[in-house]
């Protein structure tokens, strides 16, 4: 889940997203798989399935699953043939959210999706209803901590990247979706730690929500990380600290 708050917040809400889940390598294995079925399983020449093995590795995932999961994308090994789609709804308070997920059988998870909107107080919407309020890009973190703000923002538009915000505990970096892992390796090889690295929905603009509609906003954007087939889910909001704190 991301929106416009702190990234330190989001980051807070999706560790406790993540561990209620208790799925984090079903998410990080159905990526490398479509990665390599979409694009090889050579991740010298496929950038997605490069980052999606890098972030498998700082979950201390075993390097057997990783290799197996590229293997049944390549169809080396049989698996479960799964696809992508993307899903656009709006949810209380007027939020636009983007549903990413990889499914087996698409039918099944837009029903769950569906479902999990209408009793949340979403809706779903059609097709290009709430992505032209979003740009595509990469985006990864720098852990603040020791680092001297204006040597990372030369270091990371050297390697490609659009833009560096300091968000306090983190710089977060915004790049062009192709410039994602040259932007990651030129940051790394400049001995800078680079964390959640990922492809995202980022909001052109954002929508506040407040009491009722902040609780009611993270209850939905928790529902829908808790489905199975569900790899990401975007939105546009902010809200203080106090309500993502209290929801």
């Amino acid at each position: 889940m991301a929106g416009h708050s702190k990234w330190k917040q989001i980051k807070h809400y999706k560790a406790a997203t993540d561990k209620k889940r208790g799925a984090l390598f079903t998410r990080l294995i159905r990526e490398i798989t479509m990665a390599a079925k979409l694009g090889g399983g050579d991740p010298s020449g496929n950038p997605r399935l490069r980052t999606a093995i890098d972030n498998a590795k700082a979950s201390s995932m075993p390097k057997d699953n990783i290799e197996r999961a590229i293997k049944k994308g390549t169809g080396e090994l049989e698996g479960v043939d799964y696809t992508e789609v993307l899903y656009e709804a709006y949810g209380p308070g007027g939020v636009a959210i983007m549903i990413a997920a990889v499914t087996d059988n698409p039918t099944r998870t837009v029903a769950d999706v569906r479902h999990k909107l209408s009793r949340n107080n979403g809706n779903m919407g059609t097709t290009n209803s709430v992505a032209f309020m979003f740009d595509r890009k990469g985006q990864m973190t720098v852990p603040s901590d020791g680092v001297n703000e204006d040597a990372l923002i030369e270091a990371a538009l050297e390697a490609g990247a659009e833009d560096v915000v300091n968000e306090g505990e983190v710089f977060v970096i915004t790049t062009d979706p192709g410039a994602l892992h040259a932007t990651k390796e030129g940051l790394e090889s400049g001995k800078y730690t680079v964390e959640n690295a990922e492809l995202a929905w980022v909001p052109r603009s954002t929508v506040k929500v407040e009491g009722d509609n902040a609780t009611q906003l993270l209850k939905l954007l928790e529902a829908l990380e808790e489905l199975d087939d569900v790899q990401k889910v975007d939105a546009n909001f902010e809200m203080d600290e106090d309500a993502m704190a209290d929801a």
